[in-house]
């Protein structure tokens, strides 16, 4: 039997391990080290009173148990070992009353970590404080990205740009940053220098990439006692970007692959005098600007707005996307969940948020694991393997933000309802009444609403009613739906199963 296990690959963003020495650093557990290293790391927590756990262990977990079937704790360490377990946790009573010494000897010939619980630790306590301490790490480490990100955008804004980006590169990552030559001679770099075996070891790396078409997009490796990884730059010039550092962090290749995103962008031949305005008009976007300024060199449009969930989970999934439906202009700046920041991750990390500034909790704000993608209105949007897309009307360069709310609420409408692609729709009907005056209506009709409950409101009408389906767009309980309905329509003193007034309702709501 099992209390907590590994989520599934790919259903949520991977935190980082946390070492086995902060969970015994906390007093209030009270756990002890009785055999073994302090200094691994956990990845998840199991806990399981099965003979033998083996089948069921992934890896990577701190293995809890109170031994209730303990019988040959030499076998029983041989196949936690063979499973790849991290760490062991013995918890003394009801069972034991101490921890069986051949336990101990086991786990010390085998250098298998072993903590004792305390008769007043819970399992669920340990448990607890380990997820929070991954918390604690991924929040860290979301911070860390953020800030590099913006560190990276900046740093292509300036007037020498590559050699800039390599620079924050590599002090953001702690090492050094090369950028490869086709024939693999180095064109640029930046960071602390590394030693001899090491640089020798990158540019061969490098080389593994090359200009074959189709050939791999990145590799990774050691040598000369650091971390060793290769992109391949887009352009066809064959261009590689190699990154030597003392670690691996979980963020270091979302960071690398902006690098590689701007790095492709500014090294890019043939750039015509066109593109080059695009581009810095896109950079304008990433520093913040509104769409409003930057309209003039953005190109008026229309253009139509993409917001995106899915994706293989690999760092470069984003750019892949970007290129299927043959646009260049992509974001994945989505951090933590409320937070507003403009960064960019793919083909070149243009951004509309920052540029169009919905605030926190607003329809537009795109939630964390977002990516949105800018699209002339004459590109056909087409749904994409592995992806959840929602697709906005043709809006001008101005009106991005109305782009991205209209985006936002097609993803959510695609999700609820298992559909691949979900368009918004701006004809019918409500489009026949004057702007202005419906704007006015529908500020007087929804004006008891809080932001919350219009927004419930809205994604419950787009789905029929459907409790169920609203709570998976909104990801909230079922429960909390029922009573924002029934809140609403007490504020609004009408009946919202009346098919007139929930038309009425919908029109108001979608009113500019």
């Amino acid at each position: 039997m099992s209390s907590m296990s590994a989520p599934e690959p790919g259903s949520a963003p991977p935190a980082p391990p946390v070492p086995l020495a902060a969970l015994l650093a906390r007093p209030d557990l009270g756990l002890r080290l009785l055999a073994g290293p302090e200094d691994v790391p956990l990845h998840w927590v199991h806990t399981s009173e099965m003979a033998d756990p083996h089948p069921y262990l992934l890896g990577g977990e701190l293995l809890m148990t109170a031994g209730v079937q303990l019988t040959d704790p030499a076998h029983y360490v041989d196949r936690v070992v063979e499973a790849g377990a991290a760490a062991l946790a013995f918890g003394v009573t009801p069972v034991w009353d101490t921890v069986p010494p051949e336990l101990v000897a086991a786990c010390e010939r085998h250098g298998l970590p072993l903590v004792e619980v305390p008769p007043r630790t819970p399992f669920t306590a340990v448990a607890r404080a380990v997820w929070r301490l991954m918390a604690e790490a991924r929040l860290h480490e979301l911070r860390r990205v953020t800030e590099a990100q913006q560190s990276l955008a900046a740093a292509a804004a300036r007037p020498a740009p590559v050699p800039a980006v390599l620079g924050a590169l590599a002090s953001r990552l702690g090492g050094r940053a090369v950028l490869f030559g086709a024939d693999g001679t180095e064109s640029a770099a930046a960071g602390r220098e590394v030693p001899a075996e090491a640089a020798r070891a990158l540019r061969d790396l490098a080389g593994v990439l090359g200009p074959r078409p189709g050939g791999p997009a990145s590799a990774s490796g050691d040598g000369g006692g650091l971390r060793l990884a290769a992109y391949a730059l887009g352009g066809g010039e064959g261009l590689t970007l190699g990154v030597a550092t003392e670690r691996r962090g979980p963020g270091d290749h979302t960071i690398a692959g902006v690098a590689v995103v701007l790095l492709s962008l500014l090294t890019a031949p043939h750039r015509g005098a066109d593109v080059t305005v695009r581009d810095g008009a896109l950079v304008r976007l990433l520093l913040g600007a509104a769409p409003a300024e930057v309209a003039g060199a953005l190109g008026p449009g229309p253009w139509t707005v993409v917001h995106a969930r899915g994706g293989d989970g690999t760092p470069f999934a984003a750019a892949s996307l970007a290129a299927a439906l043959g646009t260049p202009l992509m974001d994945t700046g989505v951090g933590a969940e409320g937070g507003t920041g403009t960064r960019a991750e793919g083909a070149t990390g243009t951004s509309t948020e920052g540029a169009t500034a919905p605030g926190p909790g607003a329809p537009g704000h795109a939630r964390p694991g977002t990516v949105r993608l800018l699209l002339p209105s004459s590109t056909a949007v087409t749904a994409q393997q592995g992806w959840t897309l929602g697709a906005s009307a043709p809006v001008a360069a101005s009106e991005l933000a109305a782009g991205d709310a209209q985006a936002a609420r097609a993803l959510r409408r695609a999700e609820a309802s298992r559909a691949a692609l979900v368009r918004h729709r701006a004809h019918g009907f409500a489009a026949l009444v004057d702007r202005d005056e419906a704007a006015a209506y529908a500020r007087e009709v929804l004006a008891p609403l809080t932001g919350p409950l219009t927004e419930t409101l809205r994604v419950w009408l787009s789905l029929h009613g459907s409790w169920d389906r609203t709570a998976v767009a909104l990801e909230i309980h079922r429960n909390t739906v029922r009573q924002r309905i029934t809140r609403c329509a007490a504020l609004l003193d009408r009946d919202l199963d009346d098919p007139d007034v929930r038309m009425e309702l919908w029109f108001a709501l979608r009113a500019p």
